[in-house]
């Protein structure tokens, strides 16, 4: 699959993962609708400029974009969609925010690993 593929898709992914449509994922990143499809589709060759103005708009790093899963399972699909889904979550939500939320999350995690 070519890079251009594999972007768009992680692009739809990201976007989905938010809920959002591909107009919203436009309006916030001043890009056209028909545009942001065919960049999902693979079918535009893309600047950095673009690149970063539909990071930005998705609140993801360069370096989260840019995780594609190459040939993955459909488990391991499952995992990095979920993993995607808190991650939109919490993305938006103040650092303040994003630490509480840590620190419940830990008390989970020790509970679960306990039960074992």
């Amino acid at each position: 699959m070519s890079l251009p593929i594999l972007v768009g898709n992680r692009i739809r992914s990201l976007r989905k993962a938010k809920g959002w449509t591909q107009e919203q994922l436009a309006e916030g990143s001043s890009l056209h609708y028909s545009y942001i499809g065919g960049v999902e589709r693979g079918e535009r060759n893309i600047s950095l400029e673009t690149l970063e103005k539909i990071v930005l708009a998705l609140q993801v790093s360069p370096m989260e974009l840019f995780r594609v899963e190459l040939d993955a399972d459909d488990d391991a699909k499952a995992h990095r969609k979920a993993v995607d889904e808190h991650m939109s979550m919490i993305s938006c939500r103040s650092t303040e925010e994003i630490e509480m939320i840590s620190k419940i999350n830990q008390d989970i995690f020790t509970a679960i690993d306990n039960k074992r």
